[in-house]
């Protein structure tokens, strides 16, 4: 039976920091939906309201564009191993990209000045609804290791490669948006 809460509870958020992969959706009025894995331990628990992702480079820039356009986002993330659960959280959404001052303070102080290689954006929800459900359906699945292809590209492609690779694949949603993540 699913259940909702206003706060992450203890055990909520050891759950969360013990996930190897979690998921986010958003969407913009008119747009298409967008839901990303996310995993690289990137995942931060700011309080029992709050939690951060650091983003790396990737493909596509939909949450960004979504988040400015729109705001509400959705966390998820599911037990593949141990007891099953399944944990979502619903709230707005706020990007900062790198170099913003909300994005060093966070760096900061929940990432321990530690930037991996492609650091695009730090993403907070603040949310206002918890809900956890049985997650009976989920399969177990057996964690072996993270993928390092994406850290190793972002380091190959140095920060002018970066630049230029954001300028042409990360400026625009797939729907037109503008992301916020490349400046002139």
């Amino acid at each position: 039976m699913g259940r909702t809460y206003d706060t992450l509870t203890e055990a909520h958020q050891a759950f969360l920091a013990a996930q190897k992969v979690f998921f986010v959706a958003t969407a913009a009025p008119g747009a298409r939906v967008n839901l990303s894995p996310k995993g690289l331990d990137c995942l931060r628990i700011l309080s029992d309201r709050a939690v951060c992702w650091l983003d790396v480079t990737g493909s596509g820039a939909e949450t960004a564009a979504h988040l400015a356009a729109d705001g509400r986002l959705t966390v998820m993330a599911c037990a593949f191993e141990g007891s099953p659960l399944i944990l979502r959280l619903y709230g707005r959404g706020t990007s900062l990209p790198r170099g913003s001052a909300g994005y060093q303070a966070l760096l900061s102080s929940a990432f321990a000045d530690r930037e991996p290689p492609g650091a695009r954006q730090i993403v907070r929800l603040d949310f206002d609804l918890v809900q956890t459900s049985c997650g009976f359906g989920v399969p177990l699945m057996s964690f072996q290791e993270d993928r390092q292809t994406l850290l190793t590209w972002a380091e190959g492609q140095g920060e002018d490669g970066l630049r230029a690779y954001r300028a042409k694949k990360n400026a625009k949603s797939l729907d037109g948006l503008p992301t916020g993540l490349v400046t002139d």
